[in-house]
């Protein structure tokens, strides 16, 4: 559907506004509005992130903000307090402080003259939680919210853990947060740029230290967490994310829960806004979104509310490959509900393979170097981050394979897996990935799930294995929407390790099968799309000068000496001049996963960031290395950090911490 006839308006741009906090903290914003919004106001839409709008999201904010605003609203990009050019001070991620900010900012927008009164929220990753989370809160104003590539639930579908399991982003995102939070405000915007940097510097905390410390779905992850009562979000919600992503199952449960307003659209891409990312094709979100924010900010009839629920790419069954540039495939659409009312099959796994007759009696003892071609959790940098041939990982696995399929098959759900298995240790943790097998034995992971075997019955209370005592479990996992050709097979391969995805149990386990089957929600084949969207649209990019280009690798190195197997992935992030301000800023990201195949204790990650700013004379530059092992009863981590100011040091520190594993 085309978007209603907006007159453009001439707007202007303050890069500085100030937001004053109850508590007296200055936040500061980035504005785009109409030039005559003070004699014909505007709604406001606001980004509230940490991610420094001078420059960190510039990019991708200046092909969005200024074509809203030419459409008659008002754009503010809210640099969170303690980051970027705000002031005050970052304890954690989606507290209570930053969503009460938030709000605080939501109200004072609604009071300005400039503004009409009523205000909505977007964002993608953490802007998409705590759009979802400030909506939960229900100030007053707040009509309407877009979140992307966002969860609802901090426990179970972020980045710190995943069926109980620990995942190692827990490390790698806590590692690049810290180098983030290090940087310091634009010295040609904060006259006390110094204090405020030495400030953040001498206060940073290391999250993973904190995020350790709650290895189970307790009162911490429940804040924040909006499953625990859909009910609490009133505000029109258009939910986006991509099968690239990480969190591939928020649109479907929100499209299904909320009793708001609400939509969902899942496309093939990764972590990025769907009229930039990659894989192709991209749509018209911009146009999308204004649809939705003309409709429920300024109360035009858009045609919004008649659209299907759910509007979910089907992609279609292609080789392996660690980077798509366009993923074949077509739109579908769901008038009511996303995909819990699909038909679905149920194939048995039996030592004949999957869907055949027969008994299981399997037993799996997978080296912990299985998962090496898992890809990158959540893929973000445009490297070479996405799941690669499993061929090399199915051979670590107990493997389940189908007879060639009688007819094209489209899985659009999660699929459901069924297990009774036992253990040989009190700790285990199981893989389960459905792949797509082609005639020449290629194999494409389609989607996968982890459990940590003692969080069997609860996330809250978990409880060791009672050794080679027989349980059921179920295991669900991710939502896909994907097309299996005619003649190809489809394989459930199930490991007792997924490393460098999850950190491994403190022993290597022997996992029994007796039983089980896989439950695939499918919908019928079809040829054309059932929903067409608007090509993508965008503002002019932000102007740059390109001073070191990017790179990113991706390599396995086996260590003949020790038998050790090392990840190793680099990011050179590049080096820009911003040729609006003049700011020089730059980084790079090293991360290194070690493991050997029979030693869980040998796990050990790695990061280190580095980060540059360059104003006039002023060079500034940040270091930070972060380091995670453990043994059978603790976590070990250790952080550096070291600031330089044309290349003295002013600051550094080192944090060590020892945290207990519970059942982990």
């Amino acid at each position: 559907m085309a978007p209603p006839f907006n007159a453009l308006r001439e707007i202007e741009e303050i890069p500085d506004m100030g937001i004053t906090m109850p508590d007296g903290c200055r936040l500061s914003a980035r504005i785009w509005r109409p030039i005559d919004a003070g004699e014909d106001p505007v709604p406001a839409i606001v980004e509230h992130l940490p991610y420094r709008k001078r420059d960190g999201t510039t990019a991708r904010d200046a092909l969005s903000h200024p074509w809203f605003a030419k459409r008659g609203y008002a754009c503010v990009r809210v640099d969170m307090r303690g980051n970027g050019d705000s002031e005050g001070l970052m304890e954690d991620e989606y507290t209570q402080q930053e969503l009460d900010d938030a709000v605080a900012v939501i109200q004072w927008l609604a009071d300005q003259p400039w503004c009409s009164g009523t205000v909505g929220m977007m964002g993608i990753s953490w802007g998409g939680f705590n759009s979802l989370q400030v909506a939960a809160m229900q100030p007053e104003p707040l009509k309407a919210i877009i979140t992307l590539c966002s969860t609802a639930d901090r426990y179970a579908d972020d980045i710190h853990y995943k069926g109980g399991c620990l995942l190692n982003e827990n490390l790698g995102w806590g590692a690049t947060m810290w180098s983030y939070s290090s940087r310091a405000p634009d010295p040609d915007l904060r006259s006390n740029w110094r204090e405020l940097w030495l400030d953040r510097l001498v206060n940073e905390p290391f999250l993973p230290s904190v995020w350790l410390r709650h290895q189970t779905r307790d009162a911490y992850w429940r804040h924040g967490s909006v499953c625990e009562n859909f009910d609490s979000i009133q505000a029109a919600t258009l939910a986006v994310g991509g099968w690239g992503d990480a969190y591939k199952n928020t649109v479907p449960l929100l499209v299904e829960q909320l009793n708001a307003p609400v939509k969902g659209v899942v496309g093939p891409w990764v972590h990025k806004y769907p009229h930039f990312a990659v894989p192709e094709p991209r749509i018209g979100f911009l146009q999308e979104a204004l649809r939705w924010w003309d409709h429920w900010l300024k109360g035009k009839d858009t045609g919004v509310e008649d659209d299907p629920d759910y509007r979910a790419y089907v992609m279609n069954g292609v080789r392996p490959a660690r980077w798509y540039k366009e993923r074949a495939g077509r739109w579908i659409a769901e008038d009511e509900g996303a995909t819990s009312h699909l038909p679905t099959m149920t194939m048995q796994l039996t030592d004949a393979g999957l869907g055949h007759e027969g008994s299981l009696n399997t037993s799996i003892r997978s080296p912990h170097t299985c998962g090496l071609e898992s890809g990158e959790f959540c893929a973000i940098w445009l490297g070479p981050d996405m799941p690669g041939d499993q061929r090399g990982d199915d051979a670590l696995s107990a493997c389940f394979d189908s007879d060639p399929l009688a007819a094209d098959i489209e899985i659009v759900g999660a699929p459901k897996i069924r297990l009774r298995l036992r253990a040989d240790k009190p700790q285990a943790q199981i893989a389960v990935r459905l792949n797509h097998i082609h005639p020449d034995g290629a194999s494409t992971r389609i989607t996968y799930g982890v459990l940590n075997l003692t969080h069997r019955d609860s996330h809250a209370d978990p409880t060791p294995l009672i050794p080679d005592q027989t349980y059921d479990i179920e295991l669900d996992l991710d939502h896909i929407a994907y097309r299996i050709p005619k003649g190809h097979r489809l394989r459930v391969a199930i490991s007792s390790a997924y490393w460098p995805l999850i950190w491994p149990s403190p022993e290597t386990v022997e996992l029994q099968l007796t039983e089980g089957d896989i439950i695939i929600p499918t919908r019928p084949p079809h040829q054309s799309n059932e929903y067409n969207f608007a090509p993508p649209d965008a503002e002019s990019a932000n102007p740059v000068s390109v001073l070191r280009e990017t790179q990113n690798s991706r390599r396995v190195e086996l260590d003949m000496t020790t038998g050790e197997t090392h990840l190793i992935i680099e990011d050179d992030f590049g080096k820009l001049r911003d040729e609006t301000h003049g700011l020089i800023t730059g980084s790079t990201a090293t991360e290194k996963w070690s493991i050997h195949p029979d030693n869980p204790l040998s796990a050990r990650g790695y990061c280190r960031w580095t980060q540059e700013q360059q104003r006039g004379e002023s060079f500034l530059f940040t270091e930070s290395v972060c380091e995670m092992w453990s043994d059978n009863k603790n976590f070990f981590v250790r952080a550096e950090i070291s600031a330089f100011e044309n290349n003295e040091l002013v600051y550094s520190k080192t944090l060590e911490d020892t945290v207990p594993r519970n059942e982990m």
